[in-house]
């Protein structure tokens, strides 16, 4: 599983989980800026230039009430999230993703050989975390520790936001019990808002100043340090503020209810979750369209999503609604929306 574009002509793609637009304007004369700027081009501080680390310190205060944390900038949020797990986990230590799970997380885990038993967390049939669960596991004995506990939110590759009431209740489970609880905001602003500025690579994790030494040292082995001139773009978008992601993530509203419409009249209704946050859904497929592995090889013949067994929620499919502006999204859902029928026509027929 990897998260690179499409490369066959022709096939539209709802599961990359991008958005569909350019940066703010400001960003490209950052660029242009940064490439005649010698000091782009030399290694930069480890955990981050000086001027956007406190802009983001800034921004946890003002609009996350968080204070007296240290802050790193990484090459993307994959890249922080492999950080902490470096950072945290010893080998023989336990580590719980909740299924369904951002696949980048399980396989930072597993090639890091931190945490060497991942355990799933099952979810509630409304797709939240099952903190009643966990709370019981951190208090288990025997089995591998628990030492790392991962939450998304607004939740990859559900697309659901979790209340406050259940990151509260979580966090103060993984404190009794001396576990870290890693929060994935990547989808903070996703009721909805973001820069599109995925290709920058640009990430940052927000920690407490103890476990500083130890992410340094992950952060110099596998980065050195991110990008000069992405830091300098980065600065940039986050110069132009939430007004200007306002009005490019209205027509997010109408890409959602396009492909939302095209599952219901394919499936019938009901058969997905999410929309509440992130950009994504998750659709459960009928038995009559067989496994989800196979479902996906043969939708992807026109259009591209995400088969739910690499999140480890086989029967599933993951659909993205944010990376086509709305012309191309409306003929990508209807293509979904004809490969999802013609699949459950054609499995009802062989079971008939």
């Amino acid at each position: 599983m990897f998260s690179g574009a499409p490369r066959e002509e022709g096939i539209l793609s709802l599961a990359q989980g991008i958005v569909h637009w350019a940066p703010p304007p400001a960003v490209a004369a950052a660029v242009v800026a940064a490439a005649a700027d010698p000091e782009s081009s030399a290694y930069g501080a480890d955990d981050g230039t000086a001027e956007l680390r406190a802009a983001l310190k800034a921004k946890l205060r003002t609009e996350n009430a968080l204070d007296g944390v240290e802050v790193m900038v990484t090459a993307g949020a994959n890249q922080a999230f492999t950080n902490v797990v470096i950072a945290v986990l010893d080998a023989d230590d336990g580590a719980v993703l909740f299924s369904p799970f951002y696949f980048n997380h399980m396989m930072a885990l597993q090639m890091t050989g931190g945490g060497a038993s991942v355990i799933r967390g099952p979810v509630r049939e409304d797709f939240l975390p099952d903190v009643e669960w966990l709370e019981r596991r951190l208090a288990q004995d025997g089995g591998p520790r628990i030492r790392m506990v991962t939450l998304v939110n607004p939740c990859n590759p559900t697309g659901i936001m979790a209340p406050a009431e259940l990151l509260s209740r979580a966090s103060a489970a993984c404190a009794r019990h001396g576990a870290w609880l890693v929060v994935d905001n990547t989808y903070e602003l996703f009721s909805y808002e973001a820069y599109g500025m995925m290709g920058w690579r640009v990430g940052y994790i927000a920690y407490p100043p103890r476990l500083h030494g130890e992410l340094m040292k992950a952060q110099d082995t596998i980065a050195i340090c991110p990008a000069v001139a992405s830091q300098k773009a980065a600065f940039a978008a986050a110069g132009a503020g939430a007004p200007w992601v306002k009005e490019r993530v209205a027509g997010l509203s109408e890409n959602k209810r396009i492909v939302c419409a095209a599952i219901d009249a394919a499936l019938g209704e009901g058969q997905y979750v999410g929309g509440s946050g992130a950009i994504y859904l998750m659709v459960r497929l009928p038995s009559a369209c067989g496994d989800d592995i196979r479902a996906d090889l043969e939708l992807a013949i026109q259009v591209c999503v995400i088969p739910g067994s690499a999140c480890g929620a086989p029967g599933t499919v993951r659909v993205c609604y944010a990376n086509l502006v709305p012309e191309r999204c409306r003929e990508a859902a209807a293509r979904l929306q004809a490969g999802l029928r013609e699949l459950c026509e054609r499995g009802a027929a062989a079971l008939a």
